[in-house]
Order: C-alpha cells, then sequence, then structure tokens
C-alpha cells in the first residue's frame, strides 16, 4: 500500500498546535509602496484579529494624549515600518518616518458609550502610506462583520448609531473622506503629512498586554525610534483634555485646539492667511485669537468682533464656529457632522476664566 504524505496545510495546523499557536501561522505584513493600493485591507496582513482589531507582529498600537474628535468615534491606532527602519525623533513636529512605513487608523461606534464591553460597529480604516514621492492616503470600508475592508477612494457616507453618555440614542452620517479631502487637513507648507505621531501626544504610558510602557520608551527599545532622549524628564506632553488631574484648563483646551484646530492654522498650513495660530507652542493672545479681528469677515464671523473675547465665550467667534455644524461656518470644516459638547464645554470654561483686562 502506497503511504500518504501529510498535506503543507495538514503540517502547518500540527505544528501550530505544538507550538500552542492554534493554528497555521499568520503571514507577515506585506506593503508594496510602489504597487497600486490593494482592493482588500487584508492583503496588507496588518491584523491577526481585525474584527477585534488585534494586529499583527511588528504592527505597534499606540494612542494619544488628546485625540482630533470625529463625530463620538472610537478610534485604533497603528504604526509599522519595514524591518531595520526607525523613525527620526523631532521634539517640535511629527516623527520623520521612514519610507515604507504605514500609520494606521480605524475608526468604530461604540453600541454603547457607557459601556465599551457591548462592543461596536468597525466603519473604516485609513492607511497613511509613506512612498518614495511622500505620503499618501488611503481609505478602506469595512464590511458588516468587519472581516474584509475595501478600498474607497472615492470616500462613502454611513448610518451609524449609538447609545450616548446620557442614554439618549444617537444617530449620523459618518463621513469617510476621499483621498483629496485628506489632503486639506495633513497639508503642511504643500507636503502631505502624518499629524497625530508626535512628542507631546505620545508622551504617555500604554497598556501592552504584558505590562504599561511609556510610548516613547517603547518604540525606542522595540526599534521604532532613533534619537530620543533616555530622560523623558524635561521631554513635553499635552495634558488629557478630558482628565483634570492631567493640567489646568488652561492646558487642556490649548492641546484641544492644537488636535482639532491647529492642523490648519498654523504657520505653515491651510488657514494660515487668517492670522491665527493655535498651535500649542504659540504664547502671543492675539495670533491665538485674542481680541484680534477676523481677515476676512463674513457669515462665519456670526456677527461677532473678536475670535476669542476674554471673559465671553458666547461673543466670541471661535465658540461660534465650534459649535455650528454648517457648512461654510463649522470648524474644523472636515470630519465631523456634530457638535463636539463636552469639548465646547471646555473651551468655555478656558475663554470663561480669561482675564479681560
Amino acid at each position: 500500500m502506497k503511504k500518504r504524505v501529510p498535506s503543507l496545510a495538514v503540517l502547518a495546523a500540527v505544528i501550530g498546535l505544538l507550538c500552542g499557536c492554534g493554528g497555521p501561522v499568520l503571514a507577515p505584513v506585506s506593503i508594496d509602496v510602489a504597487a497600486q493600493p490593494a482592493q482588500n485591507i487584508s492583503a496588507y496582513h496588518l491584523f491577526k484579529d481585525a474584527a477585534h482589531q488585534i494586529p499583527n507582529d511588528g504592527v505597534l498600537p499606540y494612542d494619544l494624549n488628546t485625540p482630533l474628535f470625529t463625530d463620538y468615534a472610537a478610534k485604533h491606532r497603528f504604526v509599522w515600518m519595514p524591518s531595520g527602519t526607525a523613525a527620526q525623533y523631532n521634539p517640535d513636529k511629527a516623527f520623520d518616518f521612514p519610507v515604507g512605513a504605514v500609520i494606521v487608523k480605524t475608526f468604530g461606534y461604540l453600541h454603547d458609550l457607557r459601556d465599551p464591553a457591548k462592543g461596536e460597529r468597525l466603519i473604516e480604516t485609513r492607511l497613511l502610506i509613506h512612498r518614495q514621492d511622500g505620503w499618501i492616503a488611503v481609505p478602506y470600508l469595512w464590511n458588516e462583520t468587519a472581516t474584509e475592508a475595501r478600498l474607497a477612494l472615492a470616500g462613502a457616507r454611513v448610518p451609524v448609531r449609538w447609545t450616548h453618555n446620557d442614554g439618549s440614542e444617537r444617530a449620523i452620517n459618518h463621513i469617510v473622506p476621499n483621498v483629496n479631502q485628506c489632503k486639506q487637513c495633513h497639508d503642511s507648507g504643500g507636503k502631505f503629512m502624518p499629524l497625530g505621531p508626535k512628542v507631546p501626544q505620545l508622551n504617555r504610558d500604554y497598556d501592552y498586554g504584558d505590562g504599561r510602557e511609556n510610548q516613547l520608551v517603547h518604540w525606542a527599545r522595540t526599534g521604532y525610534l532613533k534619537g530620543a532622549p533616555e530622560d523623558l524628564s524635561g521631554v513635553p506632553r499635552f495634558a488629557v483634555w478630558d482628565d483634570p488631574t492631567s493640567g489646568s484648563v488652561e492646558t487642556r483646551a490649548r492641546a484641544y485646539l492644537d488636535s482639532n484646530c491647529a492642523h490648519c492654522h498654523n504657520p505653515s498650513g491651510p488657514a494660515a492667511p487668517s492670522g491665527m495660530d493655535l498651535s500649542y507652542a504659540q504664547t502671543d493672545p492675539l495670533r491665538i485669537g485674542v481680541n484680534k479681528t477676523p481677515v476676512a469677515a463674513g457669515r462665519g464671523s456670526g456677527g461677532f468682533r473678536f475670535g476669542i473675547v476674554p471673559g465671553q465665550p458666547h461673543e466670541s467667534i471661535l465658540m461660534y464656529r465650534v459649535r455650528s455644524t454648517e457648512l461654510g461656518i463649522m470648524m474644523p470644516p472636515l470630519g465631523r457632522v456634530s457638535v463636539h459638547e463636552e469639548g465646547a464645554a471646555l473651551l468655555d470654561e478656558w475663554i470663561g476664566e480669561m482675564n479681560g483686562e
């Protein structure tokens, strides 16, 4: 009788069981920066379990101290870099990433904001891929079971529902931006650049499953960051906007403005002609908008005279635009269709505490 030889698939399964893996080993991350974007996100092998956003080996999760608001969406952030490469530490702006680096951000909506254990619905994953000629943005739209996400270069509008913190039911259309809209926020001096991965945002602890560690330390220890100082005592750190123990009302409000507004309102950003600089590092009250008249008055001013009126948030153009959802008035102009009530309340408190003298 002819002896049967086990198939490669059977051998892989046996090896997986023997090593305690429970199944075949997942293929490593595969990113060809010279190729056209894949039609399915699964082609990149970024996740071991996409539905639960469990990353593949070498795909590093991270979080920010004060993130950008996107209609109460939950966000999962990751970074991957080719073997032997690392980002270059920069204390003043987003890190310099090597060619081939991929920044991953997934948007989902918790079924109930009061109880994350009830799960979430994944909507989209945006990839920033660093090619030889610069960064490109590639959006992917998840199916109902979060088993696959398809390329969505034209963007999309996705109806979503959730139970809010106050127990009310909320429903909006989540906007998946098209590739040109991505450029509007990521433009810096005419170049497409990442926004979130910078020192004051990453300078915080993260639970990696086997213990908590400062993210800057972890990135350096795993070879994903070079040039970082060993002593982090003097390294800047943003306050957490909704955590009063992390900083004052002012430092939390300024961190919030940096995350939500400064990607445009900075000297190199698309809103530079406005003369308003909402970067955390800006210390000139006039440049921040205090008692500053708008460069181009119009319906965006709401009939108010100054960007920020000390002690009077409801007479400030900044707050009029933050609380608006009308196109041409609301700020930021992309990325949301609802008002961030809690963020607006923080800014109200900050302006209300200002001395008008």
